[in-house]
């Protein structure tokens, strides 16, 4: 789509992106088998690197995963969550400032 951007040193195989509409993903790296849907921003915060996404990690419509920060192995990005801190492997995550849900 027009309306895609993806910018990473680094993808793993498996990415999957639903519904490519008005996503900008700009990552340091995205692990393997990770699935994106629309609306998603990944980026950076004004300053330091891009995210680093890891294995198996699912982030869903609307969310922003933004700044300095990794995003661990088999985590989930709620809808709509604003992700600014570390998200522990397994984590599931949601709100604004976003926290983890389990």
């Amino acid at each position: 789509m027009n309306t895609l951007f993806i910018q990473s040193k680094e993808i793993g195989g498996g990415l999957f992106i639903q519904h490519g509409f008005s996503t900008m993903i700009a990552a340091e790296s995205i692990g393997e088998n990770c699935w994106i849907n629309q609306q998603v921003t990944i980026g950076y915060s004004g300053h330091g690197r891009a995210p680093i996404i890891g294995d198996d990690v699912m982030i869903t419509c609307g969310a922003k995963v933004l700044g300095s920060i990794t995003v661990g192995d088999n985590a989930v990005i709620g809808a709509n969550a604003v992700v600014i801190k570390d998200v522990e492997d397994g984590a599931v995550m949601g709100g604004i400032p976003a926290r983890s849900l389990k």
